[in-house]
Parts: structure tokens; C-alpha cells; sequence
């Protein structure tokens, strides 16, 4: 990737107090800072593919359970004769 230009005088001096209290470099309190951010997005975004999931299954559920018993089977067999022919 190469370099990382950072002008914003807040975050510098925000990265160095970080630093210093994590006792490593800034270089060094960034990545973790970064990483754990990465972390936790990552574990949201899971949590909201899970919610997404969870949510479609409760909707299928509903769904089915509209869904008359007599149609809840997958035999047809009324449907051919002995052959397997349509009737």
C-alpha cells in the first residue's frame, strides 16, 4: 500500500496519547486501534447476516404455516396412475 499522509492534528495527537498509554509507537497503537475497530464491524455486520436470516425463516415459517395441510405433502401419487402416468 505504501504510505499513510495523516493531517488531521486531532487524530496525531489523539494516536500519540494512545501510544503512549499502550506503551508502543504510534505506528504501532494505530494498527491495534484499527484492528479492533476492524473486528467489531466485522462481528456487526455478522450479527446483522444472522438478524437477516433469522427474519426470513420467521417469515417463511408464517408463510407455510398458511399453507393449507392437505398441500403440506410432497406425495402426489392422486396425481398418476400405477404407471406413473398423469391422470
Amino acid at each position: 500500500m505504501g504510505q499513510l499522509n495523516i493531517k488531521d492534528e486531532a487524530l496525531i495527537a489523539e494516536a500519540k496519547a494512545l501510544a503512549e498509554m499502550l506503551g508502543t509507537s504510534t505506528t504501532g497503537a494505530l494498527r491495534e486501534a484499527v484492528r479492533d475497530r476492524l473486528a467489531r464491524a466485522r462481528a456487526e455486520k455478522q450479527a446483522d447476516r444472522k438478524a437477516l436470516a433469522a427474519e426470513l425463516m420467521a417469515i417463511g415459517a408464517r408463510a407455510a404455516a398458511r399453507i393449507p395441510p392437505h398441500l403440506r405433502t410432497s406425495d402426489h401419487s392422486d396425481l398418476y396412475d400405477e404407471n406413473g402416468v398423469p391422470v
